[in-house]
């Protein structure tokens, strides 16, 4: 077993939300978490607009891909982050989940991507707070 938590983001296409938070996450607490991202009907590929606005603020997405939702996944995973999949999301007892509610970024252009990469980046930043502070802070 893992000494370190990790934390699961799941959204129905794995290409925007989910992606981003955990590209988030990946980048502000290093290999402080261990990190996955799934969705329960995966698109063909990341969402341009969610690989820009994360350019735009120097963290690159673009050699993701969307990745099916797995019962291990879950299994292995601290903490499940659910992101718009309602029912679609496997709940086992004994694994902490949240849900966040967040604007789906698709249809949208980078402009109305940053208004939702920016609040993924400060619900992360919450969450690495509780899960994995900084040691040298």
């Amino acid at each position: 077993m893992s000494e370190k938590p990790s934390v699961l983001f799941v959204c129905v296409h794995n290409a925007g939300r989910s992606q981003m938070a955990a590209a988030w996450l990946r980048h502000l607490a290093g290999d402080r978490v261990e990190v996955r991202s799934a969705g329960s009907a995966p698109a063909d590929r990341v969402n341009p607009a969610a690989v820009a606005a994360m350019r735009e603020v120097g963290v690159d997405i673009s050699a993701e891909t969307p990745k099916i939702l797995t019962v291990d996944a879950v299994e292995e995973s601290d903490v499940c982050v659910t992101m718009g999949c309602g029912d679609t999301c496997p709940v086992f007892p004994g694994k902490r989940y949240l849900d966040w509610q967040l604007e789906d970024p698709a249809g949208r252009g980078v402009e109305g991507v940053r208004p939702i990469r920016d609040e993924i980046k400060r619900r992360v930043d919450l969450l690495i707070a509780e899960l994995a502070p900084d040691p040298e802070v």
